[in-house]
């Protein structure tokens, strides 16, 4: 098989929710990568693997709710660490927290976190993962029961083990989230986080002191319930992945099912709330 790729560089609008959309449609086809952009996503698949109708079927390309567009690129011969270095930029949190890839140097933050961006990892949610991780360096959280749902690549579940959380689920839908969560949780020597795929139907009779959740406000608003349901007492509800014109919507979701308002951190229209049960 050759090592030609062809890269399908997507604008997509509305972005976020439309480029989450086409990457779980695109993984179903023989599409490998995904690196986010600032207009949407690109897409990687070996030329081998190609076909000219290899579009033909997706669903979003035919709806209205979305306008997409792309051009085609072959690349031959793909450095994956040249691609990610150029679209990963490391996150510096308060100085007290690093999140970086291997490629970066590491510093003196009391917090350094190693992420090994591959497959679906994106740029797309720096705002929203800087916000969170600023809610959880506020926190004693030793000895939390935690959850990190929607965990992507596990950066704030490596967090609250760091910080001291114990025992901690991470679970995440995608299936390339799932392994990349399992090798960085090693890879930061965590000994306290279980990873698992699939969605918050695997939260019947769990509890947890402190749920994080970095995922999109349709998704939250759907699974509050659920949340609220496996939330001990006096527990904690981190939210982010969402704007601030959605505050009122998710605000309205939490205190109808009980939960008290406590903080909000906003950076760039992103926000990210803090609910105690």
């Amino acid at each position: 098989m050759s090592n030609i790729y062809l890269g399908y560089h997507f604008t997509v609008e509305p972005k976020e929710l439309g480029s989450e959309i086409l990457i779980a449609e695109l993984g179903e086809l023989p599409f490998e990568s995904f690196i986010d952009t600032d207009l949407g996503i690109v897409a990687y698949i070996q030329k081998d693997l190609w076909n000219e109708n290899i579009l033909d079927d997706l669903f979003i390309l035919k709806s209205p709710e979305f306008t997409i567009s792309y051009k085609i690129e072959e690349i031959d011969q793909v450095n994956w660490n040249e691609e990610w270095e150029k679209n990963f930029e490391p996150i510096d949190v308060d100085g007290k927290c690093h999140v970086r890839a291997p490629f970066h140097p590491k510093t003196d933050a009391e917090f350094d976190i190693v992420i090994e961006p591959k497959m679906s990892f994106g740029t797309g949610h720096h705002e929203t993962t800087h916000m969170m991780i600023q809610h959880l360096l506020e926190m004693d959280v030793t000895g939390m029961k935690t959850l990190d749902m929607g965990c992507g690549t596990a950066i704030l579940a490596i967090l609250a083990e760091m910080k001291g959380a114990q025992p901690i689920d991470a679970i995440d839908i995608d299936n390339w989230c799932y392994l990349n969560s399992i090798e960085n949780a090693e890879r930061n020597n965590c000994k306290q986080i279980t990873v698992y795929e699939g969605d918050a139907a695997l939260l019947k009779d769990k509890k947890y002191d402190l749920i994080i959740a970095n995922i999109n406000r349709n998704i939250l608003l759907n699974d509050m319930q659920s949340y609220v349901d496996c939330l001990n007492p006096k527990g904690t509800l981190l939210l982010s992945g969402f704007y601030t014109e959605d505050i009122p919507f998710i605000d309205a979701s939490c205190t109808h099912k009980g939960l008290t308002y406590v903080k909000k951190f906003e950076r760039n229209n992103w926000v990210s709330l803090k609910y105690v049960n």
